[in-house]
């Protein structure tokens, strides 16, 4: 059995690549293993290229626990999740995706935590799902979605738990934009590549000015916001 997510240095870029022979769920093993790959990339790495499998880039948390009925556990996840995500949006390096299908729920707040987003081109659907299932979105999310999608998608997409075709996730903001499925990897190298050569500390320091209240928003809020998440 391949491991579900691996690391492979190329150059100075770390590419991480979840692929789980299923729908990429993010569960506390997966959170545990990210942190680690993103602690071995901050260490050796100038920027970091998370890709899915073909055809699915991350369905969300692990239903598993979503749906056991344990509110408690829920919480504990999702709270474990955001704290993935953040650090992913405070990174210190460029973080660039692979979109390579579907997005959905905590996948697609991976892409609005995420610097560049390269999604590839099919019948894949990539949104905030949760209103539709009954879970009331965290604040780490909407405060992520307010960040990055444009203004005109911001209620549909939150609240109204719209999904989204790859082109019409461009206009959303959860893309910067689409290539065929035989140039998504290649895209996502070069730029991922580019990126790493960004000089530092100016770009860290840029980039933890422009999400310094959006950051302090999200950390100081994380744990009561906990206690209000629900599911259906």
């Amino acid at each position: 059995m391949t491991d579900p997510i691996t690391y492979e240095l190329t150059g100075r870029v770390a590419k991480i690549t979840l692929d789980d022979g299923k729908a990429n769920a993010i569960g506390h093993t997966s959170i545990e293993t990210l942190h680690e790959m993103l602690d071995r990339a901050e260490s050796e790495a100038g920027s970091v290229l998370l890709a899915g499998r073909p055809g699915r880039f991350c369905a969300g948390f692990d239903l598993g626990v979503i749906q056991s009925g344990s509110i408690d556990d829920v919480r504990t996840l999702v709270k474990a999740g955001g704290e993935l995500f953040t650090r992913l949006y405070a990174s210190p390096q460029p973080i660039i995706v692979a979109c390579t299908g579907h997005a959905i729920a905590a996948g697609a707040i991976v892409l609005l935590a995420a610097d560049t987003r390269i999604g590839v081109q099919g019948e894949f659907k990539l949104g905030l799902s949760e209103v539709s299932i009954g879970m009331n979105l965290p604040i780490f999310a909407f405060e992520l979605a307010r960040e990055r999608l444009s203004k005109r998608h911001f209620i549909r997409a939150t609240t109204q738990a719209e999904l989204y075709g790859p082109d019409d996730a461009v206009d959303a903001g959860y893309l910067d934009r689409v290539v065929s499925p035989e140039d998504l990897l290649e895209a996502a190298l070069e730029e991922a590549a580019q990126l790493a050569e960004v000089p530092q500390p100016a770009y860290r320091t840029t980039k933890a000015s422009i999400r310094k209240e959006a950051l302090e928003h999200i950390r100081t809020t994380l744990d009561a916001d906990m206690g209000n998440l629900n599911t259906a």
